[in-house]
């Protein structure tokens, strides 16, 4: 995959939150994101798809859309996903990191928020 534009390292790059609320609210470490997380960078370390020009696999804090947990976010298409378990993983990889088509029954409705 080579980059999209001169001035984008990665030609795509999706963050998981993995924020966790001690205070029982929706949050998306209850919901397995850590996993998730750990699947997405060894699948597309595995597939040869990381690195500069393609595609950075990256954890972060709350994002907010705590209502939709787990969430994660592909940028630069700032595309949102709500994801179940491990076989969502495999398609977001498939369609949106590999082939650059958002997933969308995954999205997350644009009014979800906390």
């Amino acid at each position: 995959m080579p980059q999209s534009s001169e001035s984008s390292y990665y030609q795509r790059h999706i963050f998981f939150c993995l924020n966790e609320r001690e205070n029982g609210q929706p949050c998306c470490a209850g919901h397995h994101a850590q996993a998730a997380f750990e699947h997405c960078k060894a699948r597309i370390k595995a597939a040869g798809l990381a690195g500069p020009g393609r595609v950075r696999v990256n954890k972060a804090g709350c994002m907010d859309r705590c209502a939709g947990a787990p969430v994660a976010v592909v940028y630069p298409e700032g595309v949102w996903y709500s994801y179940v378990d491990i076989e969502d993983i495999d398609e977001i990889i498939e369609a949106h990191l590999k082939r650059g088509q958002p997933v969308e029954r995954l999205r997350l409705p644009p009014d979800v928020g906390r």
